[in-house]
């Protein structure tokens, strides 16, 4: 039996708007992976646990608040702390154009803007993840 990718989709800080989030995790799930959903307000250190404790492949971040220039880097400062380096970083939401950049540098691998298709994620976490 293939083991199936394993992906943690969260919501860090005050942001309260995930319907994108859902639909991203609903996407993920009907492609045959596993989804955890942290539910809304996370704080990275509790994300970057939780993806340690549920031995995840993908974390999955997702904001609509203009914070993302913040939070997504120490979603991935926290996971360093833990051990993580392995695990893929992505990140969704309204995020300009000009802040891409800066963000994958700091270790978000990928992020997908407003338009992406679901097919496009679910096809891009299969082409980097072999799940273990």
């Amino acid at each position: 039996m293939k083991n199936k990718i394993r992906v943690l989709i969260a919501k860090p800080g005050l942001d309260g708007h995930d319907r994108g989030a859902l639909v991203v995790a609903r996407a993920l799930r009907d492609a045959g992976m596993e989804v955890i959903y942290t539910g809304l307000r996370q704080s990275p250190e509790s994300i970057a646990e939780t993806a340690l404790q549920e031995d995840v492949h993908v974390v999955g971040l997702s904001s609509l608040s203009g914070a993302h220039g913040h939070l997504f880097p120490a979603v991935v400062q926290e996971m360093k702390k833990r051990g993580l380096e392995d695990v893929l970083v992505i990140g969704g939401g309204v995020v300009p154009q000009e802040d891409i950049d800066d963000l994958r540098a700091q270790g978000v691998r990928r992020i997908f803007t407003p338009g992406s298709s679901m097919r496009q994620i679910v096809e891009y976490i299969e082409s980097e993840v072999e799940p273990s």
